[in-house]
């Protein structure tokens, strides 16, 4: 039997989503390679931000079981609409909450905290520290960064500069204290390097390219009509540049050739909803179970994703990765100096665009919408270019390889 390893992550199982979907895949790896694997997480509630029902009426701490994986389990406070301060009380929630679910673990010889939260790895060291094991910390989004760069916090002057400042000083403490961190871009690793004196370790998320396959997807009801299919898939959240979405579809709201859909919940979904109300080319739908996912990204023409110019290294969007194995063009936008574009730049799996740069995207929608073998060419090379440098079996084998090392 080999070693014991602890999870403690917000978002675990039945999420199926981001950091969910990533989170759980890395337990279920390494539980197949014959670790005996705990996980420390809340209760399901994104994207949706409310918990499933399902889960709504059982108590504050359960403990599950998935396949071998033991699962202990805090229910959250979720707030319904997310804010800087109910933001802040939903990660100090689950932090009290599961410091409790720390004690029901038995041995352990490595913890993973997953950020975001921040305060998983101040969980994680607690509990490394207890069991006399090694703490490897692996962001997926560098939270605070995160904030600042998404406008949830309108201001950084005053007494909200001075919070922040404190943020900044606590994240680098307790990055410092790990053995190992790790992130899921090369722009990210850069950042991270400003962060920690740390080991660092390049750890991208991954694509399933036998899952997420064209040549097995089946036509998705979404995705059924005549029209050039332009889709949007994900988090309907305050990363994405949702008032340039708008114009976009504002522009083409007359076009009988483009439909626009949008597929995803999140915290602006019925804002997004009412805001498009009565343009007769865009479609919402919430998000597909996780098993058809393959038959949606790929029965669109395209797909899209708007992001504010201002986030650069913070986040390295997953979906991302969905649309390129999709064998489908993406039309991007984003800030020009960010990973994206340089993903973009090497792949030719589609365009990438400033996020000020308006004409330049509808002419692009324009352009393909009318060029089936533009488009074909495009998509091929996403595919290749994402199987190449992001399969699961190659990034997970690598992340095992790593974790033999680190206990040795």
């Amino acid at each position: 039997m080999k070693n014991n390893i602890t999870f403690i992550s917000i978002n675990f199982y039945p999420e199926d989503s981001a950091i969910g979907l990533y989170s759980t895949q890395m337990a279920e790896y390494l539980s197949e390679k014959g670790y005996e694997v705990s996980v420390i997480t809340g209760f399901p509630y994104y994207p949706e931000w409310e918990i499933r029902k399902e889960y709504i009426d059982k108590p504050k701490y359960i403990t599950e079981k998935k396949e071998n994986i033991t699962i202990y389990r805090y229910k959250q406070y979720v707030p319904s609409k997310p804010s800087f301060k109910t933001r802040t009380l939903h990660l100090l929630d689950f932090t009290w909450g599961s410091f409790f679910n720390l004690f029901k673990i038995g041995k352990s010889d490595l913890v993973i905290s997953v950020v975001p939260f921040t305060s998983t790895i101040f969980l994680g060291k607690v509990l490394s520290w207890r069991k006399n094991a090694k703490l490897w910390v692996h962001i997926q989004d560098f939270e605070v960064d995160a904030i600042l760069d998404s406008g949830i916090v309108s201001n950084t002057s005053g007494f909200k500069k001075t919070l922040f400042d404190m943020l900044f000083w606590i994240e680098k403490r307790l990055l410092n204290s790990a053995d190992i961190t790790s992130t899921i871009s090369y722009s990210m690793m850069e950042k991270l390097k400003t962060k920690t004196t740390s080991p660092r370790y390049y750890f991208p998320n991954w694509i399933d390219d036998d899952f997420i396959d064209p040549k097995k997807a089946k036509r998705h009801p979404y995705l059924k009509s005549d029209r050039f299919k332009i889709l949007y898939s994900g988090n309907i959240g305050a990363k994405q540049d949702w008032d340039f979405f708008l114009r976009v579809v504002e522009h083409f709201r007359h076009d009988t050739n483009i439909e626009f859909v949008v597929v995803g919940a999140g915290a602006n979904k019925k804002w997004l909803v009412e805001q498009t109300n009565g343009i007769d080319n865009v479609a919402h739908h919430m998000p597909v179970e996780y098993e058809v996912l393959p038959d949606l990204l790929c029965s669109a023409d395209m797909h899209i994703l708007f992001q504010k110019n201002d986030v650069i290294d913070a986040v390295m969007p997953s979906k991302l990765l969905g649309m390129m194995g999709s064998r489908r063009p993406s039309v991007v936008t984003g800030n020009m100096a960010s990973e994206v574009a340089t993903v973009f730049e090497k792949s030719n799996g589609g365009l990438f665009f400033d996020s000020s740069d308006f004409q330049g995207v509808v002419d692009a929608l324009e352009r393909l919408s009318k060029s089936p073998a533009e488009c074909e060419k495009m998509g091929s090379n996403a595919r290749d270019y994402v199987v190449e440098h992001f399969s699961k079996e190659k990034v997970l084998s690598n992340f095992e390889e790593k974790v033999q090392s680190l206990l040795k």
